[in-house]
């Protein structure tokens, strides 16, 4: 349970603040298509003997890599590129499982999260990786800021946004993996756009946007951990469906000022 809550910490904080740029941009889908790209990268390393994680991290990568190149060849195939690696992961995962000619039961704790069960490397890992991507986004705020704001004028204050955007996608990628151990590939994009979604609703400012998002990703991943524990359930869907609740209560708040601010 310990290395659960620290686990769930880390991936709680680190998940909505790339989930910020991501949703900015519109490329909010991006995780769900890197979760199934990082499914064929567990099979593989099931079949290999490799650690899973390493192995969904280097296939993750190259998704995301694959992913930006198509998009930056032609922009406007954006949602294409990624339909074709989204499909491609979850296509490469099923043959790369069927080779083993069995569903090996560690395999469901990647799909759906199995965060009771994060062992002290996963949890080495799971530290690591999201440290390192909260140290580079706190590193290239402004840089990354300016780019989600007009990417244009990132390209006109000289800044390199061809870079810039590799970058982004490349540390998506990095912590959909930390999280897979968490809330599991079929639900790894709700905690990178659920709280921040939630965020958006009560934010005025980047900055408000950014602290709130952490916010309520911590909030998710401690109150679903609590009521998983609790009541017997899924630790990874009793995460996202709380993220789901701090989104409607959030909107609500916002509803509730909203009438007020016209009844003023």
């Amino acid at each position: 349970m310990q290395r659960a809550l620290l686990a769930g910490l880390v991936v709680g904080a680190t998940c909505p603040v790339i989930g910020v740029y991501l949703v900015l941009r519109r490329l909010s889908l991006i995780g769900d298509g890197l979760g199934h790209v990082s499914f064929a990268g567990v099979a593989a390393g099931w079949l290999a003997g490799v650690y899973p994680l390493l192995s969904a991290a280097m296939f993750a990568i190259l998704g995301a890599v694959a992913i930006e190149r198509l998009r930056s060849w032609r922009r406007e195939y954006g949602d294409l590129a990624l339909a074709m690696v989204f499909y491609s992961g979850i296509a490469l995962g099923v043959v790369l499982t069927s080779l083993s000619r069995r569903m090996n039961v560690s395999l469901f704790g990647y799909l759906f999260g199995s965060i009771l069960t994060v062992t002290q490397l996963d949890l080495i890992v799971i530290s690591v990786a999201g440290g390192s991507v909260l140290a580079i986004l706190t590193l290239l705020h402004k840089e990354l800021f300016t780019l989600a704001y007009d990417e244009d004028l990132a390209r006109v204050s000289g800044l390199p946004t061809g870079f810039l955007n590799y970058l982004v996608v490349i540390l998506t990628a990095v912590t959909v993996v930390a999280a897979l151990r968490v809330v599991g590939i079929l639900l790894v994009a709700g905690l990178l756009v659920i709280p921040v979604s939630a965020s958006l609703q009560l934010a005025r400012s980047f900055r408000a946007t950014l602290t709130y998002a952490i916010l309520f990703g911590v909030l998710s991943v401690l109150l679903g951990l609590l009521a998983a524990y609790v009541f017997d359930l899924a630790p990874g869907g009793a995460i996202i469906l709380t993220a789901v609740l701090t989104f409607l209560l959030a909107t609500s708040v916002r509803g509730v000022g909203a009438r007020r601010g016209v009844s003023t």
